[in-house]
This record gives C-alpha cells, structure tokens and sequence, in this order.
C-alpha cells in the first residue's frame, strides 16, 4: 500500500493540476511497482511560501529578489 506526499508551494494551484499530480504519481506506482492504484494514497500538502526555504532564505523572499 504505498502512501506518496507531494508538498508543493501555496501558489493558486487547480483542482485540475492536483488531479493531474495524483493520476501522474499513482501511475508511476503501477508502471514501475506493479502497485494496485486501489491501495495507492497521494496526500499534496501545499506550503506557504514563506515556509519554505532554499539555502538561507525564504522562497517568499527570493521571489521578491527575483522579480516573479
């Protein structure tokens, strides 16, 4: 029964986009595994930009240094 957290940035992501992530990530259980995507849980937490952090800084802050 294999469990799969995806944690992706809070930045407006659709419905669509996590369905898409939670075919695309049960998939591959079954392409490489041989897993029953019955018995495949993909849990997406979404994470504020501010806490998540490359290096030394914030990704809030190193998108406002970056322009985008």
């Amino acid at each position: 029964m294999p469990y799969i957290n995806v944690k992706i940035t809070d930045e407006g992501v659709s419905r669509e986009q996590k369905q898409a992530i939670i075919k695309g990530c049960t998939q591959v259980m079954v392409d490489v595994l041989n897993k029953d995507p019955q018995v495949t849980f993909v849990v997406i937490d979404e994470v504020k930009l501010d806490d998540w952090g490359i290096g030394f800084d914030q990704v809030s802050k190193l998108r406002e240094d970056s322009g985008n």
